[in-house]
């Protein structure tokens, strides 16, 4: 069981959205859409402490990323573990994601909303294709 990312599907981590995977109250899985960076071999997010996927990984921080390969469906890396939730208070990180997708995050927050860095800690990566 590898802990990294092969070589052979780095190309993905450059990839517009992952695929967040987080576990809900009732223990069912939710799946989102996110933007991401993909920072020192980790994937990150920056997310809104207002949206359900946050309340899930602090409550429960297993998670799973999807990095799908658009040109080849049968071609992905699955990025499993446990998310490390830290402040974003100065929207540093959230800044650094937006200059990869040409936005400010900001305007998808309201005034009272708090952003954090999701960082999925990988137990187990697994690759096809």
């Amino acid at each position: 069981m590898t802990t990294t990312i092969p070589e052979s599907h780095r190309d993905l981590l450059d990839l517009p959205v992952a695929t967040l995977g987080t576990v809900d109250r009732e223990g069912r899985p939710q799946l989102t859409e996110v933007w991401f960076l993909a920072e020192d071999g980790q994937v990150k997010f920056s997310l809104n402490t207002a949206r359900q996927k946050v309340r899930n990984l602090q409550r429960q921080p297993a998670c799973s990323a999807l990095l799908l390969d658009l040109a080849n469906p049968y071609r992905y890396v699955e990025i499993r573990g446990n998310a490390v939730i830290e402040p974003d208070n100065d929207y540093a990180f959230a800044d650094r994601v937006g200059a990869k997708y040409g936005a400010d995050l900001r305007t998808n927050d309201r005034p009272d909303d708090r952003r954090v860095i999701v960082t999925v800690r990988a137990t187990r990566v697994h690759t096809w294709g």
